[in-house]
């Protein structure tokens, strides 16, 4: 039976991501960019501009700076560091050219989902703020039966199997390292995990706050220093990512079509579960923080996706590139390990697993918060709801770190793409409405101003749903 099911799953994901989400994805992308005037690259300084002021806050709520630092804590995981490693090894060096394009493109409707993460949203009775895709599919789409699929497709995927799997790589990477068991790091992991999601949303901000800017610059200068020593080889290892891309090495021989599609098939999987472009992640992190405008945490967010894929991944890519590891048969994360020791010497290893560590822990953080977000969409906030989930994910925490987790990839895979699907398809519903707020604060800042939204003003009778605004 287990057999079955797993055949099944291999089948469906392979028709989900060989085909349905390749289109989809690439589809939303142009047509998100087109509508929005390639707005992810024209205003790629502003975002960086506000991304530096985003730490003040009011009130009760998270700020900004935080919201990003959360929805950088899930992206940022094993995925940067085994997930590149495995789609080269796979879909070739070519993978990389793809995850860039989808990373420029999906940037777009990293955008529009949070600009309706933002729009949306609502505020609680301690002054803090909820929202996400499955508010706006509610709220917008007026269909709270898919918002419900939506939520617990979400809470499946990452407050269960994608913290398991990341408890499962940090208990992996330690016992590889240091020959402790994965029982005590279970263990350590559920004490660690649990003193911080029952703090609530403030104490995993807070955290999330420091933690990523530290693990993400760690790993940065580390590999920055690796390239600083093989400058002449970067010109070659531009021209062998993009001529394997395009299958130039391959037409002689007449497979240039496999190539690229196997190349572009493990780019955009692997692409979007490192950035969460489209997924509907990010929202859930995006609506809680305090802005002034809707469209200042959808650049915010939009800048993640860069971070994540142009820059980090990227780092791994050459890394993995410029080694001779990369023939050497060693997939995953110990590919990325044999490459840095080869590099650096032997304490790449244990570097290595300090990032696995720090990245993974990061995720379940990351990933914790957008499953609790939907867990109160479920139970209308209920408080014993929510202790009840965080309950189940700190225990889910200890067992992933104990169990072999082979097939949990797979359903998460699955689940993430079903999860693509449901918000793609309520963006393409509700993008008119975020285009409109989009043209307000464009207006507003050409115009020298602070840009501020009055949903009245902008949207007039189409307000209807959105509370926070009015």
């Amino acid at each position: 039976m287990e057999q079955k099911i797993l055949v099944w799953l291999d089948l469906a994901n392979s028709v989900l991501w060989g085909y349905v989400l390749i289109f989809l994805l690439i589809a939303a992308g142009v047509f998100f960019s087109i509508r929005f005037g390639f707005a992810q690259i024209r205003y790629l300084l502003h975002m960086v501009k506000i991304l530096g002021e985003s730490g003040e806050k009011n009130g009760k709520a998270i700020s900004s700076f935080q919201a990003f630092a959360i929805s950088t804590a899930s992206r940022v995981g094993t995925g940067n560091l085994a997930g590149v490693a495995t789609a080269i090894t796979v879909g070739g060096p070519g993978a990389i050219f793809w995850m860039w394009v989808m990373a420029i493109l999906g940037a777009s409707s990293s955008l529009v989902e949070n600009i309706l993460g933002q729009l949306y949203k609502q505020k609680t009775k301690i002054g803090t703020y909820v929202g996400g895709p499955a508010y706006y599919i509610e709220k917008g789409m007026k269909s709270r039966s898919l918002g419900v699929v939506f939520a617990v497709l979400l809470i499946a995927s990452f407050g269960f199997a994608f913290n398991s799997v990341q408890s499962n790589t940090i208990a992996g990477a330690i016992e590889g390292s240091f020959k402790i068991s994965p029982f005590y790091v279970g263990i350590a992991l559920f004490a660690l995990t649990s003193l911080i999601v029952f703090g609530g949303d403030k104490r995993v901000a807070k955290v999330s706050q420091y933690l990523v800017p530290i693990m993400a610059m760690l790993y940065i200068f580390t590999v920055l220093f690796v390239l600083s020593k093989n400058l002449p080889l970067i010109p070659g290892i531009f021209k062998l990512i993009i001529g394997s891309a395009l299958g130039i090495k391959s037409i002689v021989g007449g497979i240039a079509g496999t190539v690229i599609k196997e190349a572009l098939t493990m780019g955009i999987k692997r692409g979007l579960f490192s950035n969460e472009a489209g997924m509907g992640s990010t929202p859930n992190a995006g609506a809680s923080a305090e802005v002034s405008h809707p469209v200042k945490q959808g650049f915010i967010q939009t800048m993640g996706v860069f971070v994540d894929t142009l820059i980090i991944c990227s780092c791994t890519a050459f890394l993995i590139l410029i080694s001779g590891s990369v023939n050497s048969g060693l997939k995953g994360i110990q590919l990325t390990q044999a490459a840095l020791a080869e590099q650096v010497g032997d304490w790449g290893y244990t570097f290595i697993t300090l990032c696995v560590f720090l990245f993974a822990f990061s995720s379940i953080l990351g990933n914790h918060f957008y499953a609790e977000m939907n867990v109160r969409f479920l139970s209308k906030n209920n408080k014993i709801a929510v202790f009840v989930y965080r309950m189940a994910m700190v225990f889910t925490v200890f067992i992933g770190a104990i169990t072999a987790m082979q097939t949990v990839w797979d359903f998460a895979d699955f689940f993430m793409g079903l999860m693509a699907i449901i918000n793609i398809i309520a963006l393409f519903a509700l993008h008119k409405k975020a285009l409109l707020v989009f043209k307000d604060y464009v207006a507003q800042y050409k115009h020298g101003k602070n840009p501020v939204f009055k949903s009245k003003e902008t949207l007039g009778k189409e307000e209807d749903g959105i509370d926070c605004w009015k």
